[in-house]
């Protein structure tokens, strides 16, 4: 059976684009693939970080002839206010994310929309916290909880309670750098005063305020919205779905959820499995109806129901021209405008449901926590009302799907490390079966992969063949967001992928019954991964630096993959790029980048365009730290 499972290649899932891509020329709709090829050749100056326009007495470039600014601002200024700019922009864009999932706890009720789920973890987060629960009504204490998560936003002193998680050695590091997160509000904020023009002029000062504006996301507004949502929806834990464009089906009501916020396709799930749904879906000649995912709203929906993953951010116009998208529902984040120019052409219902992301030809239905049920069930019986108005002409559907085995939390991990633990020997609920495969070699390091897809590069090719030459060396692979569900398309988030591992490896996906790459999520549960890290190292007794343990985001794009490299970086990982940072232009902010943060927090950018020799650079590094510890 082994030797019959195969791969989907990048080629075959170009093969299905391009076929999509002909429906779109028939119904006279541009897609990415058109609006890339118009916008090219890009600006050099906006690649290279040094085109200012904070200010209107520009816009200023840099250039040889003119080395500064109207206000005297060089190269290194104007790129690192650019850079910290988007640190700023992305860790703002997590943090308010997990700022609305706070507030849904905030309006959490027995008989509500939204309910406390794992009253576990909730009792477990109260205790770290000082929350009082003895005797006390289980949303009373959730309640609790999220007042203090949410005036974690705006404190007007001290700094994020959630690093209380990290290290101490990671803590003492970030106090000596003076770059211990603040309130999330306080360093968004600072980051933009410090970038408003006749301000911050120093690269090495706009660099420190990146760090800090990225561990304000990752240890705090980010972690925040993966442990509220984990509380209200459930802790994810290991089981089988499916990904790919082949999950969309002929003969059911196909609703497209998409976006990062969770608290809307939650209803939407919730709704669509309702038996007097169902049963209407089938009077309008349907067999069901058939929810699934795009992005990373995709993947909170993957990891925790079971729900399919149509795919990632490139796909979101490919699903609609499928020809059977009845319904796409849309929150935050990562939207395309376009979504509602190609919807147009179909029968597709388009849906914004957040006032952050209102987009033109759409229906706006705003989903608060007290109307979030009426809503989704208006969504869910219009998609099924919508079943009968398909054009059979527009239709294909790729036949591609894979089994994706998902919901790897960090209690998830833990579950499955247990099952292969020596009951009479070994701890149970620790990290110490996975330190012995390292230690002993069995495998040799792990790395995150994570991030977008760009069209700067073939999109995919980046993510998956990184991680199959990383596979073959014994290298085992945690993957949130569009990475992870690059491996979802391609298969190797299925057990079977085992047989593209080293022996090592492969043996130990055998034992503990994983595939060789663990979904951890979406990109807030980057934070998921922060704290996996940590609790190996102090499983372990080392420092964070010194784990044979990588970044990597390959096909990078959005102001949230600068805040995240930040704040990973921070948290003393190593993180290699694919996509040049928009610094270029500055030889200044380029070291700074790649060796000054080494000085500051241990960890900098590897950055290498070519993705067969990027995964080269990873494997010499993890193999440089495991030399370095001797093992």
């Amino acid at each position: 059976m082994s030797q019959e499972f195969k791969l989907t290649t990048v080629e075959q899932m170009e093969a299905d684009q391009a076929r999509l891509h002909q429906t779109a020329e028939q119904v006279g709709i541009d897609t990415w693939q058109d609006r890339v090829a118009k916008q090219m050749p890009h600006c050099g100056f906006g690649e290279k970080g040094i085109c200012c326009r904070i200010c209107a007495m520009g816009p200023c470039r840099i250039t040889p002839k003119a080395p500064k600014g109207i206000c005297g601002a060089t190269a290194d200024a104007i790129a690192g206010r650019n850079y910290l700019r988007m640190a700023a922009g992305g860790a703002a864009t997590h943090s308010d994310h997990g700022r609305e999932c706070a507030w849904k706890l905030h309006d959490a009720t027995e008989d509500g929309y939204y309910h406390v789920t794992d009253a576990s973890k909730l009792l477990k987060l109260a205790k770290e916290w000082g929350v009082p629960t003895k005797g006390r009504d289980i949303y009373d204490v959730a309640h609790d909880v999220a007042d203090i998560s949410i005036n974690e936003y705006g404190k007007p002193t001290g700094y994020q309670r959630w690093v209380d998680r990290a290290t101490k050695e990671r803590q003492k590091v970030w106090e000596k750098e003076g770059i211990t997160p603040r309130a999330v509000d306080r360093e968004v904020v600072t980051a933009m005063h410090m970038t408003h023009m006749g301000n911050t002029a120093d690269a090495e000062a706009l660099v420190r305020q990146s760090l800090r504006c990225g561990l304000s996301d990752g240890w705090g507004g980010s972690m925040t919205g993966t442990e509220m949502s984990d509380i209200m929806y459930g802790t994810p834990m290991p089981h089988d779905t499916e990904g790919n464009l082949g999950v969309m089906e002929l003969d059911q009501v196909n609703i497209v959820c998409h976006g990062h916020d969770p608290a809307v396709s939650e209803m939407i799930i919730r709704y669509a499995e309702d038996p007097e749904m169902i049963k209407r879906a089938k009077k309008v000649g349907a067999k069901g109806i058939n929810v699934v995912g795009l992005c990373c709203t995709g993947n909170e929906m993957m990891m925790r129901h079971k729900i399919k993953m149509a795919g990632n951010f490139l796909q979101q116009e490919a699903v609609i021209l499928t020809g059977v998208c009845d319904a796409i529902v849309v929150d935050v984040q990562c939207i395309f405008p376009n979504i509602g120019p190609v919807s147009e052409c179909f029968h597709t219902k388009f849906y914004t449901t957040s006032p952050i992301a209102r987009i033109p030809l759409s229906e706006y239905l705003e989903i608060t926590s007290q109307n979030a049920g009426k809503i989704a069930e208006k969504i869910v019986r219009e998609a099924i009302d919508n079943f009968p108005n398909r054009d059979p002409g527009k239709i294909f559907i790729p036949e591609h799907k894979h089994i994706a085995t998902v919901g790897y939390s960090c209690e998830g991990i833990k579950s499955r490390l247990d099952t292969v633990a020596n009951t009479h020997l070994d701890e149970f609920d620790t990290y110490k079966p996975l330190i012995e495969c390292v230690k002993s070699g069995v495998i040799r390091g792990a790395v995150a992969m994570v991030g977008c897809n760009n069209p700067k590069v073939r999109p995919d090719y980046s993510h998956i063949e990184i991680m199959k030459k990383l596979l073959e060396n014994d290298i085992v692979i945690v993957a949130t967001g569009c990475a992870a569900q690059a491996a979802s398309k391609a298969g190797l988030l299925d057990r079977r992928a085992k047989i593209f591992c080293g022996e090592g490896l492969r043996r130990v996906c055998t034992l503990a019954d994983i595939p060789p790459v663990l979904h951890m999520g979406s990109c807030v549960d980057i934070s998921r991964m922060m704290l996996l890290v940590t609790g190996i190292a102090k499983d372990w007794g080392i420092n964070t630096t010194q784990l044979p343990v990588v970044g990597c985001a390959p096909e990078w794009m959005s102001e949230k993959a600068v805040s995240i490299a930040n704040y990973v970086v921070a948290t003393g990982i190593d993180t290699y790029l694919g996509i040049d940072p928009l610094v270029g232009g500055s030889a200044q902010m380029m070291e700074l980048i790649t060796e000054g943060t080494r000085k500051m927090v241990g960890a900098g950018y590897i950055i290498n365009t070519d993705p067969e020799q990027l995964v080269k650079d990873i494997i010499d590094g993890i193999e440089a730290k495991r030399a370095a510890l001797g093992i």
